[in-house]
């Protein structure tokens, strides 16, 4: 009997080989999933552009730990990711559409070998897996690779109980059982963030001291970073800056009273904002200091166009909001008023004479109907026939004032749950990603008010869509964790 368990063994082992990836094939085999989901091609759609950086960060983590010598630990792990596809698929995971169009999947992962985790990928984001054959794999039909186990052989319970090894069977339905919670992530990793919140503790203090020194000697209003860069990269930003304001001082003169931000690109903002794109070297940097009176100029020209399209909507306020709009250039906004304000102009709307005053609009160039945000704002497509968007307007007016009230009563009782739940947990920070809408934010904080959570005390509390511990020891927990 035992002779014969070996054999069956050895056999195993030989069908499992034959069905193993390498972390390079794994790769070239996902290559059409990173291109649909990478973050870069999410420019002008920020939301989705944060939740896909974030999911291929733990799905490389995910992909990394199958590919350690000796790995057997199981977590099963949820990714979302937005596919730049326009047309629904019937598919047996979650998906919906986001307010811009692209596809919104879920799936989790609990396969234990690269071959089925990149078909479970591909096949739920209903990418083909034809080109798998070509690499030197004996991939299975993608039924047989979603199964429970991902093997030819269903081992008899005595085996695992004569050998000692783990049922991996058994394992998968513990973990299916067992749903992980606030609690028990807390525990397994509050002393992985705690070591590296030490470690960057020199870090951040450093990095005050440079904000601290530059925004004092630029006179500057803010130093942002669009991003969530590490402490490291974003010391390193300040540092760069330092020394352009030692080379080039005279450049700056004119950034009294405005606000750095670094990014992608460099130019200034549709906010107003001077944008210092990390990649750029100082020359890039130092033209955009020189041509800030000229952006000065246009800045004007904007609020100008800003208050003619007001006239013309009946006093309805037009605004430019960093956190749900994409990351326009001043001029690229511009344009789109000016497109915006000949149409309007050239309909004659009969509007009344700020009958809408206290009401209030943004404009996206990626819509075809106009909208109601919930925090009271219109969404208006620069495609909008102005006659559709009278009614609509006229339509939604009512509401749109309650919500906007509604805004405000909001915004006031998320400060102070951030304020309540910061001085209960005595924890060092306490913030969220800015796709956290403040109704999410507000739910969180009432059920972490109602625990003793005594791990998180000098701790960095970042409310998220997922479980992390980042770079420099800060917690991300679910907006919605159980």
């Amino acid at each position: 009997y035992f002779i014969r368990l070996c054999l069956e063994k050895i056999l195993l082992q030989c069908i499992l080989q034959s069905r193993t990836l390498s972390g390079a094939d794994a790769i070239n085999a996902l290559r059409p999933f990173y291109f649909a989901v990478h973050p870069d091609f999410f420019g002008q759609h920020p939301k989705e552009r944060e939740v896909n950086e974030n999911s291929l960060k733990r799905l490389n983590g995910y992909l990394e730990n199958l590919q350690k010598p000796g790995f057997r630990s199981f977590k099963p792990t949820q990714l979302t990711f937005y596919v730049r596809e326009r047309e629904p698929n019937s598919s047996n995971v979650q998906e919906s559409f986001s307010a811009s169009g692209f596809r919104a999947v879920s799936f989790t992962l609990r396969t234990r070998d690269l071959l089925s985790t990149v078909l479970d990928i591909l096949n739920s984001c209903s990418l083909s897996t034809e080109h798998i054959q070509s690499l030197n794999v004996n991939s299975q039909p993608h039924k047989e690779a979603k199964s429970t186990v991902n093997r030819p052989i269903k081992w008899d319970k005595t085996y695992y109980s004569f050998t000692g090894f783990k049922d991996p069977e058994e394992e998968l339905e513990q973990a299916q059982r067992v749903e992980r919670t606030l609690i028990s992530w807390l525990d397994d990793n509050e002393a992985s963030a705690v070591k590296k919140l030490k470690k960057s503790l020199p870090l951040r203090k450093e990095l005050e001291r440079l904000k601290f020194e530059l925004s004092h000697q630029l006179q500057l209003s803010d130093i942002r970073w669009q991003r969530s860069w590490g402490i490291a990269h974003r010391c390193s930003q300040l540092h760069s800056l330092g020394r352009l304001v030692q080379q080039r001082p005279e450049v700056l003169k004119n950034v009294k009273g405005r606000t750095v931000v670094f990014t992608d690109r460099s130019g200034m903002s549709a906010a107003g904002h001077i944008m210092l794109g990390t990649m750029d070297v100082h020359h890039h940097w130092t033209k955009i200091f020189e041509r800030l009176p000229n952006y000065y100029k246009l800045q004007k020209r904007l609020l100008f166009l800003e208050d003619r399209i007001s006239q013309l909507l009946g006093g309805i306020q037009v605004i430019y909001i960093e956190e749900l709009q994409p990351l326009l250039t001043l001029e690229e906004y511009y344009e789109t008023l000016d497109s915006f304000y000949n149409k309007l102009r050239d309909s004659r709307l009969p509007f009344h004479p700020r009958s809408l005053r206290g009401l209030q609009m943004i404009l996206e160039s990626d819509r075809y109907a106009p909208s109601l945000h919930e925090f009271g704002h219109f969404t208006v497509p620069t495609v909008c026939d102005p006659a559709t968007l009278q009614w609509f307007i006229f339509a939604k007016a009512q509401e749109a004032r309650e919500n906007l009230k509604r805004k405000e009563e909001m915004m006031i009782s998320e400060k102070e749950l951030i304020d309540t739940s910061t001085e209960k947990f005595s924890l060092d920070r306490l913030y969220k990603e800015p796709s956290v809408s403040s109704a999410q934010m507000i739910d969180c904080c009432k059920r972490l008010l109602e625990e003793s959570l005594p791990y998180l005390q000098g701790m960095h509390l970042c409310i998220s869509h997922f479980y992390s511990v980042l770079q420099d020891g800060d917690l991300c927990i679910p907006w919605n964790w159980k």
